[in-house]
């Protein structure tokens, strides 16, 4: 049975920065709306299958990683947390502060 999925804030202004960006970009949303797609399809698969992320070393802490960006996630009881959607493109040190701030 699929999870419940709650977004938390950090994780509504990446996807919304990230897609802005690719609007921007562009010039056109068709990449953006095509991006936002698979973003659907990664979420409503961790709700189906909440452990095919890989573990951090944070406790209970996992990752899914969809084309230039991870997913961070926690599993609880019925529901999926989205912690973070972030650019792994950027500079490999910032993960754990921003998986930090996405826990708080």
């Amino acid at each position: 049975m699929a999870k419940q999925i709650i977004w938390s804030k950090l994780a509504i202004q990446d996807r919304r920065n990230i897609l802005d960006y690719w609007i921007k970009r562009n010039r056109s949303a068709s990449y953006s709306r095509k991006l936002n797609q698979i973003f659907i399809s990664t979420v409503d698969l961790i709700s189906k299958y909440p452990r095919i992320g890989k573990q951090t070393e944070l406790a209970g802490i996992r990752y899914k990683v969809v084309r230039d960006y991870l997913f961070t996630y926690r599993e609880a009881k019925g529901s999926i947390e989205i912690l973070t959607i972030w650019d792994s493109r950027q500079d490999p040190e910032n993960f754990d502060r921003i998986i930090k701030k996405g826990v708080r």
